[in-house]
């Protein structure tokens, strides 16, 4: 079973934010999001609803005093900016319950104690197409579970980074001053570049269904056949975190209030299921806080040349210069546009001779791509996926 959750969050701390639109009379309501997490940085936001067809964008609760604590005494404080509250946090103890405690504006909030729980490896994950004009689909199979007597059930959540090739290359150039091209590569555009990204989804499933409570290849995500990330090589890190059956339901039901909210039958967002209660007054929280003694990784590759994949088909997009006057030249240059092609009269197809020119972000992927670098990732080498 498999539920895709709309989220903004930091990976590392598996938060989340509820952004549902309510009526004025469930609104105000404090909304906390966050998973306390072990071995790592963890991260929760606190918010509050707004009111129905309400323009602004959510109001984040600054001021707060927010604390990770466990039953045995232990207690993490977090730093606060813009509503966010952070802290790092060692190994957990598989045996101590881990709340987190809130207090604001008078009030005093905790999550349910809970033990954190243990996440599975990762098996395998691999890109599958099951016709030649399907996306690719991604599969994932956890190791097999702790615990094969009742459902298991997981979250994950990923990271991508594929590589990118500029539109053309050239390795010559228009000198102004002799009004001459010259053919040698002065301008050192890299030849390629990657890309980073963050998965725009939290994904949760079931085991149920499954022979011995073991999810085998779950679609988690899938990438178009016509996305940039496919073209050449791609590369995905996704981290996998079990989860209670409490969380999933959470998930679940905030999936189906945030798509059909405004509907007849849709339920307010204080009466979705919740694990945080307010201790000094009757007050409403919406929100889940999970609990997970670590999480799993797991690195896979996928080759474009190894799918049906469609690229564009579209025509030579350069600016072509018929018989063009060397002071025509001096101009294009002038406009930022640079040479990459000199084709004379006896090597053109009409006895003609041609300037192909271009735009920067034609020739070097870090104008062409948002966000597009050049210097390649330290994983880039590895020829086979890894768990981690």
């Amino acid at each position: 079973m498999l539920c895709l959750t709309m989220v903004g969050c930091m990976l590392t701390g598996c938060v989340e934010e509820y952004e549902a639109d309510i009526s004025a009379d469930d609104s105000g309501l404090l909304v906390v999001e966050g998973t306390i997490c072990s071995a790592q940085l963890n991260k929760f936001s606190l918010s509050l609803t707004k009111a129905l067809n309400a323009q602004d964008t959510p109001r984040m609760v600054t001021g707060a005093k927010v604390a990770v604590r466990g039953t045995d005494g232990s207690e993490y404080l977090t730093h606060e900016t813009n509503g966010y509250y952070t802290c790092q946090i060692g190994s957990l103890s598989p045996d101590v319950e881990y709340y987190l405690h809130i207090e604001v504006e008078g009030e005093v909030y905790e999550s349910d104690p809970q033990v954190p729980l243990r996440t599975e490896k990762i098996a395998d994950i691999k890109g599958v197409q099951s016709t030649p004009g399907s996306n690719i689909d991604v599969l994932v199979t956890p190791a097999a579970p702790f615990e094969t007597d009742h459902a298991n059930y997981y979250s994950w959540t990923y990271d991508e980074t594929w590589q990118v090739y500029p539109d053309y290359q050239t390795a010559m150039y228009f000198d102004t001053e002799i009004k001459e091209p010259v053919y040698k590569d002065v301008y050192n555009f890299p030849k390629w570049g990657w890309v980073d990204a963050t998965g725009p989804t939290v994904m949760v499933g079931a085991s149920t269904g499954y022979d011995g409570q073991h999810i085998h290849d779950l679609k988690i995500y899938d990438i178009d056949r016509g996305d940039v990330r496919m073209y050449h090589r791609y590369s995905g890190l996704v981290h996998q975190r079990a989860i209670s059956k409490a969380e999933y339901e959470y998930e679940l039901a905030r999936r189906k209030a945030s798509s059909e909210m405004g509907g007849l039958f849709t339920p307010l967002p204080s009466a979705l299921p919740t694990n945080i209660h307010c201790l000094t007054s009757a007050k409403h929280v919406i929100g889940f806080v999970g609990c997970s003694l670590n999480t799993s990784d797991y690195r896979f590759f996928l080759n474009g040349e190894q799918y049906d994949i469609q690229r564009p088909s579209g025509g030579d997009t350069r600016i072509w210069l018929d018989n063009p006057t060397m002071d025509e030249c001096c101009k294009m240059v002038e406009k930022g546009l640079y040479l990459c092609e000199w084709i004379i009269p006896e090597m053109s197809a009409d006895g003609r001779l041609h300037a192909v020119w271009a735009y920067i972000h034609q020739l070097d992927v870090r104008y062409r791509y948002e966000g597009a670098y050049i210097e390649e990732p330290d994983f880039w080498s590895l020829n086979e996926n890894v768990s981690y």
